[in-house]
């Protein structure tokens, strides 16, 4: 039987491994000079907000432990009809936007009509502010008094999912227009029809392509949603500001605000790591 060579270690040169030394020196440096000047700064801003005149009565307002730890229960159960509102809020404001967004891509003149609806409605709606949406929606229709008018809950949650639906409308028509011509002439050489071009050719593109800036627009959706509580459900918002009523202590509005931070936490990790993975296919694709 014949013997298979043995493959040879790769052993690096000794320039070589001072290069990696050197590489490995200067990112323990970069570390470790980071961990300084960020210690640094935030022990500056510690001594500075601390030693301020009116430091006290901040604290005393804004971050009692005793007020924080009452409300916390609170405010924990409005959160949780916040996820619950995000969540539908934003499938639904993503289906909404993709659909307008094609409904703005149609072609011919009998299509007209269709275009010019779904431009006005993108126009009016990215143009007013939410909470005047909230206003008219939640307190607007009831006031029609007309049968089977759903609850403030539903209709301040139909205000946020039509405005943003609005936006998203534009991110997707964007990643749609994106798309070179081409790529539909090729799908309708090949026999697809129009329709089946877009959802099997052009929107699958167009949406990998826009998924930064939607998933940049979910967490903005992720802060307001926090706008339900101008209709008047018991939300996060509602809770702490309750809260803050009972005590005249603005407390419950700092442990509100770092659930929401919290909250959001994942969903900014996840939208910097899709845009840094697209901005790496981009460049590795020029």
């Amino acid at each position: 039987m014949s013997r298979v060579p043995s493959a040879k270690h790769h052993v690096a040169s000794a320039r070589q491994q001072e290069r990696v030394a050197y590489r490995r020196r200067q990112a323990i440096r970069s570390v470790l000079l980071a961990a300084l000047s960020t210690a640094v700064v935030g022990t500056l801003l510690t001594v500075a907000i601390t030693g301020a005149p009116g430091w006290e009565r901040v604290k005393t307002s804004f971050f009692d432990p005793d007020v924080a730890r009452k409300y916390l229960p609170d405010i924990l159960d409005g959160l949780w009809l916040n996820v619950r509102l995000l969540v539908v809020c934003a499938s639904l404001a993503l289906a909404l936007g993709l659909l307008v967004a094609v409904l703005r891509t149609l072609r011919g003149p009998v299509f007209f009509p269709v275009r010019a609806i779904a431009t006005g409605y993108t126009y009016s709606f990215r143009g007013l502010p939410l909470i005047i949406v909230i206003y008219l929606f939640a307190f607007g229709i009831p006031g029609l008094r007309l049968q089977g008018t759903p609850d403030v809950l539903v209709l301040g949650a139909a205000a946020i999912i039509i405005t943003y639906g609005a936006y998203l409308a534009e991110v997707f028509r964007a990643g749609i227009e994106s798309v070179h011509p081409s790529q539909i002439a090729a799908a309708r050489s090949l026999g697809l029809s129009y329709r089946q071009a877009m959802r099997h050719v052009v929107l699958p593109q167009a949406v990998r392509r826009v998924a930064p800036p939607l998933l940049n627009d979910t967490v903005a959706l992720q802060k307001d949603v926090g706008l339900i509580s101008l209709a008047g459900p018991i939300d996060a918002i509602r809770a702490a500001q309750i809260g803050v009523a009972e005590t005249g202590n603005f407390t419950p509005y700092v442990v509100a605000g770092v659930l929401f931070v919290l909250l959001a936490l994942p969903l900014i990790a996840v939208t910097d790591w899709v845009t840094l993975r697209a901005a790496r296919r981009q460049n590795a694709g020029s």
